[in-house]
This record gives C-alpha cells, structure tokens and sequence, in this order.
C-alpha cells in the first residue's frame, strides 16, 4: 500500500487558542500539532458522518437500569430483536441487585443506528444511556 500524501497549509488562530492546543499536545503525547490537529479533524468528521445518515458507522449503545422495572427487559429484548442486523454483540451486567449495565455494539448506516439509540434510551426505566460513535475505519487513513 502507497503511503499518504501529505497536504500542507497553514492554520491561524488566537495566540490563547494556540497555546491550549500547545498543551493537548503535550497531555495526549502527540508528537507535534499536525499530529493533534489531524485527530480532531477526523473527530469532527466522524461525528459529521454521524450526522449526516447515510455513511456507515460503529458503535456502542449503553444502558443502565432497573431491571426490576415491570417489561423493561422484555421491552429492550424485543427492540434489540427487532434490529438484529445492525447490533453485532450485547454484554450485560449486574451493577448490583437493582441495576444492570448493558452494552451494545453496533455497526450500520447512520441514521439507522440513531433511531435504536433513541429507542432504547426512551423506554420507561432506563436511568441513563448514551450513543458512542466512531468510523468502520474503512473511509478514514491515519
């Protein structure tokens, strides 16, 4: 495989901006801005696909809840059922006697991944969850 072509230019911003930059390079280890700049840039682009629905994505969906709660499990099992094309794995966990953690790992376009999220975060009795999502890594180069 060829390597990358590097494209070069020039980025200004405030000196107070720049110096906050300076420091999340030297926090994170990055070798240099462009190596800094570059992750957030494919960052935004990630989140940007997201957005936009019809690219490809991967991700997890996490849950937390009572699992006492009346038909939520049952609920979650048929959503995660009804979509058993796009969710890849599932770990569930017992925080303690009440409540349980689960994980869903998923992978399919945008816009469809969104709307299980929703769905599975708006059943009655989840406390918390949240959508995390990042590239197949097949459209972005290092």
């Amino acid at each position: 495989m060829k390597p990358e072509r590097l494209c070069r230019f020039s980025i200004s911003m405030p000196a107070a901006l720049a110096n906050q930059l300076d420091a999340l390079v030297c926090d994170k280890g990055y070798a240099n801005r462009s190596q800094a700049v570059a992750d957030l840039v494919r960052g935004r682009l990630v989140e940007h696909h997201q957005e936009l629905g019809d690219r490809e994505i991967a991700g997890t969906i996490t849950l937390v809840y009572d699992h006492h709660k009346p038909h939520l499990q049952a609920a979650l099992t048929d959503i995660q059922h009804d979509h058993h094309d796009v969710i890849i794995s599932t770990m569930h966990v017992h925080l303690d006697h009440h409540n349980c953690l689960e994980v869903l790992v998923v992978r399919g376009r945008g816009e469809v991944i969104r709307k299980i999220a929703d769905e599975l975060l708006a059943a009655k009795g989840v406390k918390h969850g949240r959508l995390t999502i990042t590239t197949t890594g097949k459209d972005m180069e290092t």
